[in-house]
């Protein structure tokens, strides 16, 4: 591992992580391409992904300072915004504790990553039908049963290829929330699941974390971190006057791309 590396795999992380085109497919796409793979290549991957939720925190700072302000009574703030996160997050790790091992052995390949990449924008392509009448505008339009099935849909996304970011907005442009409000929320819904999905990941694997040098997984992390800042603001942006559609197309694009030639 060397710091072109780091810096290459801090760049995709941060891009992609929350934008519905699977940051952990073009991780492991990345990672065929510059021939970093194994152990070590799987533990920087995760801890990279914390610089890009430190990204997301900080941009939207003042609506998670909110979720602590237990004075407030309904909304997507104080206790009722945190339960609301808790019944999205739940499903995934539930999935993903029960899973684990299996989709890590298994279903870590450029060919399982090329069936979610196409599958996935395909879903796009069907969400926005959903968007023509949506009916909730606002992280506080969102209720128990929004939470829990957004969560579940966001077990999709334990297959690689198919993104937590299009698995949280698809389900919830279905279940009604406008484009703008489905993003945000997948925002917000990254936090809790990645950040306990990496603290799992780092606790089981610390000492590959220390033979890599420290120095390496620094530069990775404020990569990702930089790299996620620009792409939520481009993101957020674009959407003012634009689709998803984009993402469903280059999705749809590359996977066979990925699937004939990267394997």
């Amino acid at each position: 591992m060397d710091l072109f590396k780091s810096i290459i795999m801090g760049i995709v992380e941060g891009l992609t992580e929350f934008v519905p085109v699977s940051s952990t497919g073009h991780l492991i796409i990345a990672g065929k391409i510059l021939n970093f793979t194994g152990e070590l290549a799987s533990t920087f991957e995760v801890f990279i992904q914390m610089g890009a939720i430190l990204a997301v925190v900080i941009l939207y700072r003042e609506r998670f300072i909110k979720l602590f302000d237990f004075k407030s009574n309904g909304g997507f703030a104080g206790m009722n915004g945190i339960l609301l996160l808790g019944a999205t997050t739940a499903p995934a790790l539930l999935a993903g504790l029960a899973f684990h091992g299996y989709i890590k052995e298994h279903l870590f390949t450029t060919s399982t990553v090329a069936v979610g990449l196409g599958i996935g924008g395909l879903a796009l392509l069907a969400a926005e039908r959903f968007d023509k009448n949506p009916n909730k505008f606002s992280l506080d339009d969102i209720r128990w049963k929004d939470a829990l099935l957004i969560g579940l849909f966001q077990c999709l996304a334990l297959w690689p290829g198919t993104s937590r970011a299009a698995a949280t907005i698809v389900g919830a442009m279905i279940l009604g929330l406008d484009r703008k409000t489905a993003v945000e929320y997948s925002f917000f819904a990254a936090v809790p699941v990645i950040t306990a999905a990496s603290l799992y990941d780092l606790y089981k694997d610390w000492h590959l974390m220390s033979a890599g040098g420290g120095a390496i997984f620094a530069v990775g992390f404020i990569t990702s971190f930089i790299a996620a800042w620009f792409s939520i603001r481009f993101f957020v942006k674009m959407l003012s006057h634009s689709t998803i559609q984009v993402f469903a197309w280059y999705r749809i694009a590359i996977a066979p791309f990925v699937y004939f030639f990267l394997r």
